[in-house]
């Protein structure tokens, strides 16, 4: 049987006043605040280490992402850390590189999230979010190795390769968030709002 709340009674001045209607609450889900907290923290890193999964190996995204469409942003919040402090480690301006890392994350998010709902595509700002942090996992990756490196050369392979994944990541997400008739045509020849089928 669900609880229900029943509503206060309320004394005016004619009488007793009585608001209608009473809350049902459904307690079908799992409720987790009488787990034990090394629990919560385990469930919620298997989670994180599944999304940076997709994102590193695009092989293992056969149902699309769906794994990242139950966003969260403890990842992106620890990578966005990670990525800071890694470019502010050796800059000039610390504090500015830093700060640089969360606007370009958080304001690039935000435009990307307009430009998708622009394109009728359903997606919220907290998943976009969540989406292009996780996708900046190979520029963490990059931005370390390249503190490890005093060879030039190497710092610019691993972020052309860094960036590339990256990129090619978020897109490959991004787009399969959008409508088929929204996206842009990829074979040439192809005349604007015509439908090329693969």
């Amino acid at each position: 049987m669900e609880p229900t709340y029943q509503s206060p009674q309320f004394h005016g001045g004619d009488g007793i006043v009585t608001p209608s209607g009473s809350i049902e609450t459904n307690l079908e889900g799992r409720c987790t605040l009488d787990e034990p907290v090394m629990e919560t923290i385990m469930r919620d890193l298997r989670s994180i280490g599944t999304k940076l999964k997709y994102v590193m190996l695009p092989r293992a995204r056969a149902d699309k992402g769906a794994g990242l469409r139950e966003w969260d942003l403890w990842g992106p919040l620890v990578l966005c850390l990670a990525l800071g402090i890694m470019l502010s480690l050796h800059a000039e301006q610390a504090s500015l590189a830093f700060g640089l890392v969360f606007i370009i994350v958080w304001v690039g998010s935000g435009v990307v999230t307009v430009n998708a709902l622009l394109l009728k595509g359903k997606i919220s700002f907290f998943q976009s979010v969540c989406v292009l942090g996780y996708c900046i996992f190979p520029l963490v990756i990059a931005a370390f190795c390249s503190l490890m490196l005093n060879v030039i050369w190497l710092k610019v392979i691993f972020v052309v390769i860094g960036f590339t994944w990256a990129t090619g990541a978020s897109v490959n997400f991004m787009s399969e968030l959008l409508p088929e008739d929204r996206k842009v045509q990829r074979r040439s020849g192809a005349a604007p709002g015509t439908h090329v089928r693969p």
